[in-house]
């Protein structure tokens, strides 16, 4: 053999990489269920994570913050506080008796949710809270909520302790003087809302004006 087949090395062969073969049709479909079915796995995990974590019941800053001490006088003029009625669901409105349509319409879907809810209707009381002190004397108030629930308490009391009470409760009130300009004539803006207040005093729910007595006797009910 001469020197050059003596260097001569053998070449070393590539090993042919053999050309993918196509994936079957059922192959495709079975990785796509499997692909769906990690996905679906996936999400019912998360789902399950969240179920379990604890429920953050503290009520919102705003709600918290609706209700309060007040001191006023009722329609049959006796001082009353926020004590006299503990141990009793609230149900509170801010109107005057002068109000043409919203406060009248207000106190009597009051009644009738009451009435909706029968017997268990006991356990509630409603209450009519004057915006209006410089007109809506005892007297006054007495003779008014003789058209609405047998049960309801008006209260009233001087203009500082009303404004007391309207602030516990975040209730807006306000004088609109009528085009005469008689200053013993004239009409309230003020808020319309239905409160629900619990047997400690503590803030339960609100119905905004309108909201119906069959509705308003639903929400009551969770409470009873």
């Amino acid at each position: 053999m001469t020197k050059a087949g003596k260097g001569k090395t053998r070449r070393s062969q590539k090993t042919a990489v053999p050309e993918s073969a196509p994936i079957k049709p059922f192959l495709k479909g079975r990785v796509g269920q499997i692909a769906v079915l990690l996905v679906v796995g996936f999400l019912a995990m998360i789902v399950y994570r969240i179920s379990q974590s604890p429920i953050d019941k503290t009520p919102a800053p705003q709600a918290a913050a609706i209700g309060g001490p007040f001191t006023l006088v009722d329609h049959e003029n006796r001082p009353v506080t926020v004590d006299y009625f503990k141990g009793r669901l609230m149900l509170v409105y801010f109107g005057y008796t002068f109000c043409p349509d919203i406060c009248p319409t207000a106190l009597t879907d009051m009644g009738n949710a009451l009435g909706i809810l029968g017997e268990a209707a006991d356990k509630v009381t409603p209450v009519f809270i004057t915006v209006d002190p410089d007109r809506d004397t005892p007297e006054h108030l007495k003779e008014y909520l003789k058209f609405f629930h047998p049960r309801m308490v008006g209260l009233t009391g001087t203009p500082e302790q009303t404004a007391a009470a309207l602030k516990a409760y975040k209730v807006y009130a306000a004088k609109a003087l009528v085009e005469r300009g008689d200053a013993d004539d004239y009409l309230m803006d003020h808020t319309s809302i239905i409160y629900l207040m619990g047997p400690d005093g503590a803030y339960k729910a609100h119905f905004s004006h309108g909201v119906g007595a069959e509705d308003m006797a639903k929400g009551i009910q969770k409470f009873l």
